[in-house]
């Protein structure tokens, strides 16, 4: 459980806008979530719906794959 909450919160790639996925099928990650939301409030970040984080018209992806407003 703790390598789920490490993984997720210390990815270098984590920032805003960040979409992260958690297999439901995994041993301990409903164990891990509460914890893992905890430490991401923590940290500043906001839980959002993903609805809520696609751009839907006018948007480039960059080289790593995130949405970027034009």
């Amino acid at each position: 459980m703790d390598s789920i909450i490490k993984t997720v919160t210390e990815h270098k790639h984590l920032g805003n806008g960040s979409i992260i996925l958690c297999h439901n099928g995994a041993k301990y990650t409903a164990d891990a979530l509460d914890t893992l939301i905890t430490t991401l409030e923590e940290k500043g970040y906001q839980i959002v719906p993903i609805s809520e984080l696609i751009y839907r018209d006018n948007y480039h992806l960059d080289h790593e794959g995130r949405q970027i407003g034009n």
